[in-house]
């Protein structure tokens, strides 16, 4: 229990400051939203283990999974190298 205790500590002493470094907040201001931050954290990373868990129990059950996998690797790549080139969609007004 005092493992748990001691992680569940640690984690809210790191989100608090980092969270205030992205958001650019006064220190004070992320610790007054604590609370939120841990429980939108939760959610976040909840979410992140869930969608992993339905991806993963995917590409078992298909036919020709290492194509799958390839084609996955291959979208995320194509999205991080647009966005490292800058490129910018059209948007209608």
């Amino acid at each position: 229990m005092r493992v748990r205790v001691a992680g569940a500590t640690l984690a809210v002493a790191a989100l608090v400051p980092l969270t205030a470094w992205i958001m650019a907040w006064p220190l004070e201001k992320a610790a007054y939203l604590a609370p939120v931050i841990v429980v939108a954290a939760a959610a976040i990373v909840g979410l992140l283990i869930l969608w992993g868990r339905v991806a993963w129990q995917q590409l078992q059950e298909t036919k020709r999974p290492r194509l799958v996998a390839a084609l996955w690797l291959a979208g995320i790549g194509l999205l991080v190298l647009l966005t490292f080139l800058g490129v910018k969609l059209p948007r209608e007004h």
